[in-house]
């Protein structure tokens, strides 16, 4: 079981297109200008938008020298588009069950699961591990050669340690900034365990893409 570095050894899991790529970023664009306007709470929005904005920092210049899959390009749009929606509602206050009850002829999401709080951020968190964990794995094996257990592993664990990350730095933010602004950030509605079941879920949701993806890596 060993990992060892390459520039250009490791194979590259799908096929990738500039355009689409170049068409995915501006629709996210466009829903990130949308989802801008008259947010729940605008300090929450910039806050909750810091980290998107460091990451489209670092996505776009890279993509040159590291052109992502269409998979890849397309899952990255999902979880941003669904991280967005959360930022302009306030994570905890999303109307996903009065969205389902006007679908599903007024029937209640969270009656029919027994959800006493909003889910939407453990939704999140969930969908989190179980997108890109793929993105992370392209990324890792296209500069590192990955074998055995390594293959398996190292993508989960670095969506565990930036599960970390995140809940230290939704910490340090709502240490800093005190007050409705640092809860409405933390978003635990009241559970003490709040950032161990998040770490819990994003965990959960990249073993299951994991597989997924060695499956599919193996395919091509």
């Amino acid at each position: 079981m060993h990992a060892t570095a390459t520039t250009n050894e490791s194979p590259r899991p799908g096929r990738h297109n500039a355009r689409f790529a170049l068409a995915l970023l501006g629709a996210f664009l466009l829903v990130f200008a949308l989802l801008a306007v008259n947010p729940e709470t605008r300090e929450d929005w910039l806050l909750e938008n810091m980290l998107a904005v460091a990451a489209l920092a670092w996505l776009i210049p890279s993509y040159r020298r590291l052109p992502l899959s269409n998979l890849a390009c397309g899952l990255l749009f999902v979880f941003g588009v669904l991280h967005e929606i959360g930022a302009h509602y306030q994570y905890s206050n999303v109307p996903y069950d009065r969205w389902f009850a006007a679908i599903s002829g007024g029937h209640s999401l969270d009656a029919l699961f027994g959800f006493e709080r909003n889910q939407y951020d453990r939704l999140v968190h969930f969908l989190y591990g179980l997108l890109i964990t793929p993105v992370a794995a392209e990324v890792i094996s296209a500069r590192i050669r990955l074998r055995g257990a390594w293959l398996f592993l190292l993508p989960v664990t670095f969506v565990m340690s930036h599960s970390l990350i995140y809940e230290l730095i939704e910490w340090f933010a709502a240490s800093l900034f005190g007050g409705d602004l640092g809860q409405a950030y933390l978003g635990t509605q009241g559970d003490v365990w709040d950032a161990q079941k998040d770490m819990v879920l994003a965990t959960l949701g990249s073993l299951i893409a994991q597989p997924l993806w060695i499956w599919r890596r193996a395919r091509h």
